[in-house]
Formats: C-alpha cells, structure tokens, sequence
C-alpha cells in the first residue's frame, strides 16, 4: 500500500472507500475499496476533495479480484450457465434453462484447496429453474497471484466442472395396478399424481394402463408400452411386501434388468428402479401418492437428464435421504437428497 497523487493513481487499485456526501440529498460510496482507477475518474475525485489516494500498485504477476473472478468462473463454467459481471470481485454462475445442476465433486474441492480461491456451489444433482443462481466465485485478497488463477483454469480444462443439462420430454408410460382400481371399486388417485409431475418437466404421458394384481397382465403392459415406443415407465401400487403386491414380479417377468428393489430414502424406501433394453422402469412406492417430495423427485430429474441410474447411485442417496416433512416442502432447497 502506498500514498499517490490522484493524477498518478492511474491503474492502482484503491485501498479504501471514499464516501459523496450532498446535504440533503444523499451520502454514500462514490468508489468502492478494489475500485481500479482510471483517467475518467481524476475529475471526480478531485471535486471530492482526494488529492491523495492509499492505493495498491497492480503489478505483473499479479490480478485484481475482478479479473480473477472472471476467470475462475469461466474456468467452472459448463454448459447452460451464464455469468454475471463481478461485483466487488464476485461472479455468480445462472442457469439459461431449467434443468438439473451437476458439479464435479472431485475438481471443485481441487480448486477450493488453492489457498484464497473461493468456489461455492449448490448440492450436486439439484433441478434448477432458469435464472437461478448456482454457483459463485471470488478470491480472498484484492490482487491474487496469476500463478494460482492460472492452476484453476488448468483444472476446468480437463473436464466441465459445473454444467445444467437439460430435461429431455420423454413419453411417459403409466401401468396402474391394484384389483380394487382395475374393477372400479375405488378411484385411481396415485394415476394422476405421477401424470402431473412428470407433465410439470415437460413429458407427455403416451398411455395410462389399468392392470389387476397378477404378474403376467403387469408384464404384458410394460412390454406393450415398450413396444409402443415409451421412453419411461412408471408403475404405481403393488410394491409392498403384501402376497396381493407383485408389481415386483411382474416387471422381473417383463424381462427387466434389476438395478435395485428398495432405496435408503424416507419416504420411498419400496422403489424399484430396472431397465428393459434402455428404457427405465420404476417401480413406485406408495407414498409418492400423498407426500409432496419422495424418492421418485430425486430420481425423476436425473433420468429425464439421460443419465443411467445405477445402484452406487441409489445407495448414496441414503445422505440427506431422509425427509424432514416439514409443514411447508422447500425442496429442492433443503437437505433432502443431498447425497444424489
């Protein structure tokens, strides 16, 4: 830090706030503190009353938190995020699309590792909107060395460090099962609660099929719905451990690969999660027909995002798998699901 005349202050970085005060009128940060200076700004700070300023010198070598903050967040910066301009050396990273967020795990804590490197995200896996904030990065002092900026940058390149994808409209197949809904002695009501969700991420539900509790009709509905071209089946109803329930088995009939029955999510510990071919079938447990966030909210995005939903993935949901049924659901901002 040193003393300089206003005149010769040009290209320093100034070390402290200079405060306008109009008598009646306003008073307030006429330049901030990190403020580099300019030849356009001599006059004002003259009619301030500043003939002397404390500033740092910018150096080769060395970058003002602007820039640095700029270039981490380019660096992070993956497909469907823009950035905002850096605010007293901040840069947020938005979301162009409603999708899901990701981040690399791994290559983000590399570069929180770097001393006075700040990058702080959402939780991995989360449904953005567009215009959400997901991520935003700075630096600790105002001039950071370039060396330390620079080993950030090497890290983004070798792979995208945060990204939003996308949600793909998939054609949606539901097979309903259950005897008493199959022969009208009640109203499907889990039908429509699976049809509005998958509608809300832009899906069509192709078919809506009614099958009684036997395995070999709840087969034959999923292979038909294959065949018909659906991207996604969702089965509801018949996923408990009751004798009556043999969704199970049926969808084992089908030809199913089992990735999993069961997931270490409250609610939704009865999911079943296969693939026929490439297509995903899920099993859902009863609960995604009355409570508002369950097991299906964690996984319906990653598959609508294409991504192969796999048993390490299913089990790591057991961090953050427990829901908290609070009085008024905030998911996705929450603690539900924070494992995904």
């Amino acid at each position: 830090m040193q003393i300089v005349r206003v005149e010769e202050a040009i290209g320093n970085v100034l070390c402290h706030d200079i405060t306008q005060i109009v008598p009646g009128e306003f008073k307030g940060q006429a330049f901030k503190k990190g403020h580099i200076i300019t030849e356009q700004d001599i006059p004002r700070l003259l009619q301030l009353g500043k003939e002397h300023l404390y500033v740092w010198e910018v150096k080769e070598g060395f970058l003002h938190e602007n820039d640095a903050g700029l270039r981490i967040a380019r660096a992070i910066q993956g497909v469907g995020l823009a950035l905002t301009e850096p605010r007293e050396g901040k840069v947020s990273l938005v979301a162009e699309y409603d999708g899901l967020f990701t981040v690399n795990e791994e290559f983000l804590t590399s570069i929180n590792m770097i001393e006075e490197i700040v990058a702080a995200t959402r939780n991995n896996h989360r449904p953005v909107k567009k215009g959400d904030i997901v991520a935003g990065v700075r630096v600790i002092p105002l001039l950071i060395e370039e060396a330390k900026i620079k080993t950030v940058e090497a890290i983004g390149q070798a792979a995208a460090v945060t990204a939003v994808s996308p949600y793909r409209a998939c054609k949606v197949g539901i097979i309903t099962t259950g005897s008493e809904v199959y022969h009208g002695r009640i109203q499907d009501k889990f039908g429509p609660v699976v049809k509005a969700k998958v509608e809300g991420y832009g899906c069509e539900v192709m078919q809506h099929i009614l099958v009684p509790d036997d395995r070999d009709q709840i087969a034959q509905a999923v292979r038909a719905l294959i065949a018909d071209g659906a991207d996604l089946i969702l089965t509801t109803g018949g996923m408990s451990v009751d004798p009556d329930d043999v969704s199970p088995s049926g969808i084992r009939k089908a030809g199913a690969e089992i990735v999993t029955y069961g997931a270490p999510v409250l609610p939704g510990s009865m999911l079943m999660v296969a693939y026929l071919g490439q297509v995903p079938v899920l099993g859902l447990p009863g609960c995604v027909m009355y409570h508002k966030t369950t097991v299906f909210d964690l996984l319906l995005p990653l598959v609508l995002t294409g991504r192969q939903l796999t048993r390490p993935m299913i089990v790591k949901l057991g961090l953050g798998g427990l829901c908290l049924e609070c009085e008024v659901c905030q998911y996705p901002a929450c603690s539900f699901g924070t494992g995904a």
